[in-house]
């Protein structure tokens, strides 16, 4: 069973219809005993880092997931469970989960293309990642696959170890981050088509072990 963490942070529904959609069991669930149980865990979530942080904690599951975590369970973080897996967000001055060291960064202003235009925020549509690393939940991946992104806000881990891909909108960021048994990613893949639902299949069959 697949636990997708439900902590009042938005998207939950459109990742179980994407994971229904491959025919594989999973539940929505807010009750740390149904994560506790669970083989694997889906951290999605849209809107403030401070917010969520502060619901996390008040159902307890940042404990839950720090304890998963460290028992060696595959979790993929997806959009803002990509972002507060790290330590701070520029975001309220969160003080978020630590589970990869890193802070969270606003996208600086002006942001800027190559030509010089003024790119808007947030950064919200289709783009591509860069792969940086080989590993198991991006397998299958293409070169010209693009993913879906809404975000204004960007994950930047301490060590270029934990950074697994990136994109470029006016500065290259971190768009795919992981360490050990945690992947998470700033995009959408419930959102992205095909290539997305391939890594959600890929996440689905990983036992969480990555050697690089």
């Amino acid at each position: 069973m697949i636990a997708i963490v439900d902590y009042k942070a938005g998207n939950q529904r459109s990742v179980e219809l994407a994971v229904k959609k491959l025919g594989l069991p999973c539940r929505v669930t807010q009750r740390a005993e149904e994560i506790s149980e669970s083989e694997r865990i889906i951290f999605p979530g849209v809107g403030a880092a401070g917010k969520a942080m502060a619901d996390l904690k008040h159902l307890g599951l940042d404990s839950v997931l720090k304890d998963e975590f460290e028992a060696g369970k595959p979790i993929l973080g997806i959009c803002l469970g990509a972002q507060i897996v790290l330590e701070r967000s520029e975001e309220n001055s969160a003080r978020c989960l630590g589970l990869i060291g890193g802070d969270v960064k606003l996208f600086p202003l002006p942001l800027l293309s190559e030509e010089n235009e003024r790119l808007k925020i947030p950064h919200m549509g289709w783009n591509g990642v860069r792969i940086l690393k080989k590993h198991p939940v991006l397998e299958g991946i293409a070169p010209d696959d693009e993913f879906y992104f809404v975000h204004a806000y960007h994950p930047l881990p301490a060590s270029d170890d934990c950074v697994v891909g990136t994109t470029d909108y006016g500065i290259v960021f971190p768009s795919v981050i992981g360490r050990r048994n945690l992947i998470a990613m700033q995009f959408h893949p419930e959102k992205s088509g095909p290539a997305g639902l391939r890594i959600l299949e890929n996440f689905c069959n990983w036992d969480g072990h990555h050697v690089e």
